[in-house]
């Protein structure tokens, strides 16, 4: 039986196509379910049900879904770990150094930290959102941090996903699809690193 992880590597450009044109008429309901789902199953790429929102439902609409989808999901999990963070197994994961680091930063720089994670497409995304809530971050704030950073993120994708028939016109085009991923990743992984050593001198 195929798992969850086989599933989601399965996935391509067309079934998604294929799922939120079946669901139409449901109006932006897929659309906003397919990213508020991201929150919660990790390994769904974000490039992917971004850029095919975009596809199905034209640039600005495929944007705003995107965006309400995202945002949504990770507030909805910021809300959950924060009304949890009690319990004994989110204070076994508290221990951990990693998490102890980022919440020495977030205590300090909480809007920074979560503005910045969310400004890229690949990224500790879940994460995120459950130190800022075990760290005790003021909803508001995490709120404005990740409407803003994430509505440049999916505006980024949606541009590119909007019109991908010009990446098989133009195959060269996919150059700044690659740099656009890996500069994302380098430089998530850059603003740990400083977070981590900075919380470390902070100690």
């Amino acid at each position: 039986m195929m798992g969850l992880a086989d599933f989601i590597n399965s996935l391509t450009e067309e079934d998604l196509k294929s799922w939120l044109e079946h669901y139409r008429s449901f109006g932006p309901l897929p659309g906003v379910a397919i990213t508020f789902a991201k929150s919660f199953v990790p390994p769904l790429p974000t490039m992917l049900i971004v850029g095919v929102n975009a596809a199905v439902y034209g640039l600005w609409l495929g944007f705003l879904y995107s965006w309400i989808g995202i945002a949504g999901g990770c507030l909805v999990t910021f809300l959950i770990v924060r009304r949890v963070a009690g319990h004994p197994w989110m204070d076994r994961w508290r221990q951990r150094p990693k998490v102890q680091r980022s919440m020495a930063w977030i205590r300090h720089n909480g809007f920074s930290y979560v503005f910045l994670l969310s400004l890229f497409p690949v990224g500790p995304f879940v994460f995120v959102n459950m130190a800022a809530a075990v760290a005790q971050m003021r909803v508001r704030t995490f709120l404005i941090a990740i409407l803003f950073g994430k509505a440049f993120m999916v505006l980024s994708v949606s541009l590119i996903g909007y019109d991908i028939g010009r990446f098989v016109r133009n195959p060269y085009q996919l150059i700044y699809v690659v740099l656009f991923l890996a500069a994302s990743f380098y430089i998530s992984r850059k603003i740990e690193q400083r977070v981590g050593k900075m919380s470390d001198r902070a100690n």
